[in-house]
């Protein structure tokens, strides 16, 4: 294996976690609906914490939410949210898993209703991923404020514009790769 480092955004840094998490799946494109929800849910969960402690826990997030498996979470009742709130291998905070819980039905009664969650999230970009200019990093736009806007409507929770843009960042909805990064687009 060659030793060429490779040029990133500077908040990488040097946790392994976080450079896979940037080079394999940051801003790439994602267009399953399971994802982009569980995703959702995720970056609502960071509200107040940095995005690393939510990938270290991810895999105990997972565990915990039953794969992030909608139908499955949607059913969570009050001895569920008792035994999250005991498990140290996610962030434990009611209203955030109230929230999850809550996601899960508003996901499933969307499908159920024939709308596809990755349909309508991409809905919002329709000509495909917005490209940032790679100089300046906003951490709202009027866009992310629209979508944060319709999904309180529809009654989901910890979606305010600034996690809704973290998370049009994290689904590839926007490339906000610096410009010398080289996941950039067209890099």
């Amino acid at each position: 294996m060659n030793n060429v480092v490779l040029p990133r955004c500077s908040w990488v840094g040097p946790d392994s976690l976080y450079r896979d998490y940037h080079d394999a799946e940051w801003g790439v494109p994602q267009h399953d609906s399971r994802m982009l929800w569980e995703m959702l849910m995720l970056e609502g969960f960071q509200a107040g914490l940095s995005w690393i402690t939510i990938l270290r826990k991810r895999e105990g997030f997972r565990a915990a939410f039953a794969s992030f498996d909608p139908d499955k979470v949607a059913a969570f009742g009050p001895d569920d949210v008792e035994r999250l709130m005991a498990d140290p291998g996610i962030v434990r905070a009611r209203a955030k898993i109230e929230a999850t819980i809550r996601g899960a039905q508003i996901y499933c009664s969307m499908r159920d209703a024939g709308e596809d969650f990755a349909a309508y999230v991409w809905s919002f970009a329709p000509g495909g991923p917005i490209i940032g200019d790679g100089q300046t990093f906003p951490t709202q736009t009027p866009l992310s404020e629209a979508i944060s806007k319709d999904l309180k409507k529809r009654g989901f929770k910890f979606v305010g514009p600034t996690i809704v843009y973290a998370w049009m960042q994290a689904i590839g909805m926007v490339d906000d790769h610096a410009a010398h990064c080289f996941r950039r687009a067209g890099a």
